[in-house]
C-alpha cells in the first residue's frame, strides 16, 4: 500500500490507473482470492500428518502461537489452543506405549503482553493430563529460530531419540528448518490447517490470512538468506 501511495503521489498522469489497480488488489486480498494461493504455498506438504511412532525417549515441542486478552484475562489464541490439544493427545498416546515422554513449551513474550506464552499455556497443558514432572518451560524465545535454539539448549547435543514438533500447518515449514539448522531431524505433527474461503465481499479474515501467509513466506525466505550468509 505504501508503494501505491508513493506512485499515486509521484506519477500524477497515471493516478486513475493506479487507484484502480490498488482498489482491485485490496479487493482481491480482502475477499480471499489473494490469500488462497499464498496459504496453499505456506502450508504445502503439511496439510495432514499422521500420529508419529514413539521412541523409548520422546520429546514433544509445542511451538508458541500467541496470547490475547479476554474478559477472564490473558489466554492462548485459538490456534495455540489447538496446538495444546494436539500435544495433550500425543502425550497420552506416548505414555500408553510405556515410553519416557517429555513436553517442552517453547515461547516467550513476543507480543509484550506481560507473560510468556510457555507460562500462559502451562495450566492448559497440565489440564490435558501432562504430568508436571514431564513438563519443561522454555519461556525466553521471541521467534521461531530462537524456539529451536533454546530447545536445543535444553535437550543438549545428545538429544532424545525422537523429537516431535507440534504447530500449525502454515508454521511447520519454518519450524522444521529451524530445528534442522541445529542438527535435529524432527517429526512434524500438524495441529490445525488454516482455512480460507474466497468471497465476493472483502472480509477481515481475508486480510488476516493474506498477512499471515506473507509473514510465513517472507520468514522462510529470510531464513534461507540468513543461512546462506551464515547468520543462522
Amino acid at each position: 500500500m505504501l508503494l501505491f501511495f508513493a506512485l499515486f503521489a509521484l506519477w500524477r498522469r497515471r493516478r486513475a490507473q493506479i487507484a484502480v489497480v490498488a482498489a482491485a488488489l485490496a479487493w482481491a486480498v480482502g475477499a480471499g482470492w489473494f490469500a488462497t494461493p499464498l496459504l496453499d504455498l505456506a502450508q504445502h506438504g503439511y496439510r495432514h500428518t499422521d500420529v508419529p511412532s514413539f521412541a523409548p525417549q520422546t520429546s514433544i515441542v509445542l511451538m508458541g502461537g500467541g496470547t490475547y486478552r479476554s474478559e477472564s484475562g490473558l489466554v492462548p489464541r485459538a490456534n495455540a489452543m489447538r496446538r495444546i490439544d494436539a500435544v495433550g493427545m500425543l502425550y497420552r498416546e506416548c505414555r500408553e506405549t510405556g515410553a519416557s515422554c517429555k513436553v517442552i513449551l517453547s515461547g516467550g513474550d513476543p507480543e509484550h503482553h506481560g507473560q510468556a506464552e510457555a507460562d500462559n499455556y502451562a495450566p492448559y497443558v497440565l489440564a490435558q493430563g501432562v504430568a508436571s514432572d514431564d513438563l519443561v518451560r522454555e519461556n525466553q524465545s521471541l521467534n521461531t529460530y530462537q524456539n529451536a535454539r533454546n530447545v536445543a539448549g535444553i535437550l543438549g547435543p545428545a538429544h532424545d531419540s525422537r523429537l516431535i514438533v507440534v504447530t500449525s500447518a502454515y508454521h511447520m515449514r519454518r519450524s522444521m528448518r529451524a530445528f534442522e539448522a541445529f542438527g535435529y531431524a524432527p517429526v512434524p505433527f500438524v495441529s490445525d490447517v488454516r482455512p480460507n474461503h474466497p468471497t465476493f465481499f472483502p472480509r477481515i479474515r481475508g486480510f488476516a490470512n493474506s498477512e499471515l501467509a506473507m509473514h510465513e513466506l517472507v520468514g522462510l525466505a529470510r531464513f534461507d538468506v540468513y543461512r546462506w550468509l551464515h547468520l543462522y
